[in-house]
């Protein structure tokens, strides 16, 4: 019997040791893998976290420098506009002191003045560079062809005028310039201004100091070809890539999460100014990253345990083959009377295979329901701030508009009323007010019912919007009364020409079921006699009624407070 059974040439590794390691090298390439994937996931959705954050701070300071920016020339191109500015006599001392007025109420002009036509400053505040050509800057260059905002620059004229700044660095200013002409449309000069480079950065840094700032994040002013112009640390540091999109990197050499803004300012689309937010790419990714290596250090602690699981499991299916093993030596070796075990390894090697099938389909399973819950709750939260963004738009129009008509509502007119009156007291430029009220319109109701009521009033609202300039301001008073305002009023022949167009148009109009409908009309233009705007609303309103009393269907200008004491007198 020994000599029908081949000598082994070389020693041969045990079933329960290939069981054992087979066993936990799954384990442990399972969990690994497990471990990886799930840390990838986590980075991507903390980079997109954190890079969202960065964008929100970039938003924000963008939109505010955007409007800042945008004020400040609307406020250069509305003062070069001025009567005073526009009648030719850039000597006049009205010149000078709304300048003046302009540089006290805002801090951050470091210079303002008028130059002529050839570039020579006629005026300017504080008398700096007064006598002194300045026809070949490029701010008064072009200037000559419109309103101008102007690029970052050091002080070049200003520079041994002006003292320097506490910390050191050289002056900067940003330029706003406009043309100023006469009622002809000849260029009779232009009126420029220099702002401080620090009113720009003190801007952005009142936003940051408002947000909720990540953790070793810095925020950058970039020009259109990348260069960082704030903060001064910087300067000289260029991004290289795509900035809007967050592809590219810094020529300092660090790894940042990167998110940008573009300053959208439309009188000067060109400025191509971005805010951009940077925050080491270590820094922001580190929650993730320790998640990671948390994964894979209990990936390897799971599978030092299946490690020990798996031998014992090994042990077990392997007893009765060793069993089946030893007898077979027996059987060579001739002993007598041994026993064969019966065949129970196979029984529970089905029922090992059986178990681990189910728990690999458990696993499944449970990671299933975690990609359906997770998409779920995406789904939710997206629908959530859809509707919380919805809501708060129409909060928004709500709060200024009239329900019925759209057109702006009566809470919203009293405020625009006091910015007229306020800007009409500083500068002198005067405003016109119009009521408005359906003729009649009690008998439109009565007749035709509510909803042909509200249906005509609409088309009322919608022939004042039409009738009227982007610059006047339409809102609904109360019942069928609308109020007109008129911040560019154009004298008294221009109001009433604005009166009488909305009258003819709303005469000569088709209102369905109705038929026709006329309006009243009740003109007052601003006077300083008045006192506030409440004393102007009360002589508009008197003209409406004087309109209603002298037949209805026409306008009615109400006399000034001068001619009113004349008349009581």
């Amino acid at each position: 019997m020994n000599a029908g059974l081949p000598a082994s040439s070389a020693p041969k590794a045990s079933l329960r040791s290939r069981l054992a390691l087979w066993f936990a090298g799954l384990s442990l390439l399972t969990l690994l893998s497990a471990g990886i994937y799930v840390g990838r996931i986590a980075t991507g959705q903390m980079q997109q976290a954190s890079g969202d954050a960065l964008l929100g701070t970039a938003r924000a300071a963008a939109i505010l420098l955007a409007d800042q920016l945008h004020e400040r020339q609307l406020e250069i191109t509305l003062l070069s506009q001025a009567p005073h500015f526009t009648r030719g006599d850039l000597d006049a001392p009205a010149l000078l002191r709304s300048m003046e007025q302009r540089a006290r109420a805002h801090a951050e002009y470091a210079w303002m003045g008028v130059a002529d036509a050839e570039g020579k400053v006629r005026q300017a505040v504080g008398e700096l560079l007064v006598k002194q050509s300045v026809g070949s800057r490029p701010w008064f260059q072009e200037a000559l062809k419109g309103p101008y905002t102007g690029d970052l620059h050091e002080a070049v004229l200003l520079a041994k005028l002006l003292p320097g700044s506490a910390t050191g660095e050289p002056l900067r200013f940003i330029d706003f310039a406009a043309p100023i002409r006469d009622e002809h449309g000849t260029l009779i000069g232009v009126l420029g201004a220099h702002a401080h480079w620090s009113w720009v950065t003190g801007l952005v840094e009142s936003t940051v100091a408002l947000q909720d700032m990540q953790r070793e994040a810095e925020v950058l002013i970039v020009n259109a070809r990348g260069e960082v112009l704030y903060p001064e640390r910087l300067i000289g540091t260029r991004y290289q890539g795509d900035l809007a999109a967050g592809a590219g990197s810094w020529s300092d050499g660090g790894d940042y999460l990167t998110r940008a803004m573009p300053v959208g300012m439309r009188s000067a689309p060109g400025l191509g100014w971005s805010i951009a937010v940077r925050q080491p790419l270590a820094v922001a990714l580190a929650s993730a990253h320790d998640l990671r290596d948390r994964l894979l250090l209990l990936g390897v602690l799971a599978a030092a345990v299946s490690g020990v699981v798996a031998y014992r499991l090994a042990q077990r299916v392997s007893r009765p083959i060793e069993q089946l093993a030893q007898a077979a030596q027996q059987l060579r070796a001739g002993a007598q009377g041994f026993a064969i075990p019966r065949d129970q390894a196979v029984r529970e090697i089905a029922q090992l295979s059986q178990a681990l099938q189910e728990m690999t389909r458990s696993l499944l399973d449970k990671e299933r329901a975690l990609r359906e819950a997770n998409a779920s709750l995406e789904l939710t939260v997206q629908q959530r701030t859809d509707a919380l963004t919805r809501a708060n738009e129409a909060l928004s129009r709500l709060a200024v508009r009239d329900g019925l008509t759209g057109v702006f509502n009566r809470r919203r007119f009293d405020e625009r009323l006091a910015e007229c009156q306020q800007l009409f007291l500083r500068d002198c430029e005067p405003y016109a007010l119009l009521i408005i009220d359906a003729d009649h319109f009690k008998r439109v109701n009565d007749d035709y019912g509510h909803a042909v009521g509200d249906a005509a009033l609409k088309r009322l609202a919608g022939l004042l919007q039409q009738n009227t300039r982007s610059s006047d301001f339409v809102a609904r008073y109360g019942g069928e009364e609308f109020v007109v305002l008129l911040p560019e009023a154009g004298g008294e022949q221009g109001a009433l020409a604005v009166a009488e167009k909305i009258r003819a148009a709303v005469a000569a109009a088709e209102f369905a079921e109705v038929g026709g409908i006329t309006i009243s009309v009740g003109l007052a233009l601003a006077s300083r006699l008045d006192g506030d705007a409440g004393a102007l609303l009360k002589r508009a309103d008197h003209a409406l009624y004087e309109a209603k009393r002298a037949g209805r269907n026409r306008v009615v200008k109400a006399p000034p407070p001068v001619e009113e004491a004349v008349l009581r007198g």
